[in-house]
Formats: structure tokens, C-alpha cells, sequence
């Protein structure tokens, strides 16, 4: 099982700020991750419908799309951020 989290307005489309969910082998990498919860209903799809604006992160370090997610125990969805 891998503990994904959501924050900002993925977490508000989605409707939950984290779940554990358990992969199938074809989710090798970040990218591959987004489009698997793509496909998990309307919610998802709503919240990762431009999956090139998603920032990730696997055991709280930034990623990019193509990092092996491996054996993560913790992968954070969120938008882009702004700061000052």
C-alpha cells in the first residue's frame, strides 16, 4: 500500500487529503501514478486533468513526471505553488 496525499485544490476535487491505495505494476514512475488515479472516477480526473501543472513528491522530496516511484511510502500531489 502507498499513502498518497493531496493538497491545495487537488485535495478539494479529489475530496479527501489522503488515502492508501495498493498499485498495480504498471504505475513505474510519477506520470504513470497521475494517469492510474486519472482513471479512478470523475473526482480524480477533474483534479488531474492537466497532469503537466501537478507537482509531486515521493517521500517529501520534489520529483520530476519520470522518477521510479519504487517503493515509496508516501507520495504528495499538489499544484503549482506561489510565494513571496
Amino acid at each position: 500500500m502507498t499513502k498518497l496525499v493531496y493538497f491545495a485544490w487537488v485535495r478539494e476535487r479529489i475530496g479527501r487529503s489522503e488515502e492508501e491505495l495498493s498499485l498495480p505494476a504498471t504505475v513505474v514512475t510519477a506520470g504513470d501514478l497521475l494517469n492510474h488515479l486519472k482513471g479512478l472516477g470523475e473526482e480524480y480526473e477533474m483534479a488531474l486533468q492537466f497532469p503537466e501543472a501537478i507537482r509531486v513528491a515521493i517521500n517529501m522530496e520534489h520529483v520530476e513526471h519520470d522518477e521510479p516511484i519504487g517503493d515509496a511510502r508516501e507520495i504528495a500531489l499538489f499544484p503549482p505553488m506561489t510565494g513571496g
